[in-house]
């Protein structure tokens, strides 16, 4: 198994890379070989992760500051990963996010917006990263998505329908993709205690006591277990696995009698 999870030589872009599922994406895949370009707006949270995954690992990180939304700096980093670390091999999706409230009251550019960054961010960097894999006949694409995109969640009208939306461009993009050695998958994840997720709760009014009550294993997991997820799409151990999406939530929220 550990060679199947060996990275070395590899090129892994991971965006959304500053914080959260993709700083710790970023100390998994290194962790396991590869060099890491990661993407985020923040540059002092890209410059903070980056040190730490050198120093940790002995891997390149390199920073790049961009808008995964905006095409040119999409373009852009694509570009500089392949002229700083000669290839591209995995990408993850990573970046998303979206501020919840009812749908009556919901305005346009605030569905617009979720769309762009949970879907649009998620094609052009497919879009660009997949010029380099389908040429060079090999390569992993992970999308990131959420049980919002499987089960729906009220208040989130936009979050839910965008990243089902990705689920179903994974699927999409492993058809078409397949012949040229590429593998595609999506994981939706469940609470997980990053962060910006936990200020999200909170300005939401949500209760984290409540959020760990419903899940069957009894807690909110661990940016890091999903990057362990990330880690296997990503690598030899899946190597005939594409267009599909695994949830990693802690289990599944079912009704029933409370003793059961």
């Amino acid at each position: 198994m550990d060679t199947l999870l060996d990275l070395s030589g590899r090129v892994a872009i991971v965006t959304g890379g500053g914080t959260g599922i993709g700083a710790a994406t970023a100390h998994m895949l290194a962790a396991h070989g590869a060099d890491t370009v990661i993407g985020a707006r923040t540059v002092e949270d890209l410059e903070r992760t980056a040190a730490s995954v050198e120093e940790s690992t002995g891997r390149r990180c390199v920073p790049i500051p961009t808008d995964v939304k905006n095409e040119e700096q999409v373009i852009r980093l694509v570009e500089r990963t392949v002229d700083e670390l000669g290839r591209i091999d995995i990408l993850v999706n990573n970046a998303g996010g979206t501020r919840m409230g009812p749908l009556r009251d919901l305005p346009t550019k605030a569905w617009d917006a979720s769309f762009d960054l949970n879907m649009r961010s998620a094609y052009l960097c497919t879009r660009e990263a997949g010029r380099h894999l389908i040429e060079q006949g090999s390569g992993a694409i992970v999308n990131i998505s959420s049980d919002a995109g499987v089960y729906g969640v009220k208040g989130g009208a936009q979050y839910s329908s965008s990243k089902a939306a990705l689920q179903m461009f994974t699927r999409v993009t492993a058809a078409e993709w397949g012949r040229y050695g590429v593998r595609v998958n999506c994981i939706a994840v469940g609470g997980i205690g990053s962060e910006r997720a936990v200020e999200a709760w909170r300005v939401a009014g949500i209760d984290h006591d409540v959020l760990s009550a419903g899940v069957p294993l009894g807690r909110i997991g661990k940016p890091e277990e999903v990057a362990a997820a990330i880690l296997f799409f990503a690598s030899d151990a899946a190597s005939y696995i594409t267009g599909q999406t695994l949830s990693v939530d802690g289990g599944p929220h079912l009704g029933g009698t409370p003793d059961s």
